[in-house]
């Protein structure tokens, strides 16, 4: 399952991050480290992004990306 697969305000722990390396270190400097519980709590209007509550901070994140971040439940 992907981040983006995640419902609404469901749990889900992180796996893996398979990005180009630049944006994965974008995302290990957020905070996205293996093991880590995520939340998806807000999706914006266009249904392009959605915001994830990760270590008690809001992010918001594209689709695209998300899609590349796997987790188990």
């Amino acid at each position: 399952m992907t981040l983006l697969d995640l419902k609404l305000d469901k749990i889900g722990t992180i796996n893996n991050i398979n990005c180009a390396p630049e944006i994965k270190k974008r995302f290990l400097d957020l905070g996205f480290i293996k093991s880590t519980k995520i939340t998806p709590v807000l999706t914006s209007p266009a249904g392009n992004i959605r915001a994830y509550l990760i270590k008690d901070t809001l992010i918001a994140i594209r689709n695209q990306d998300a899609a590349n971040i796997t987790l188990s439940l």
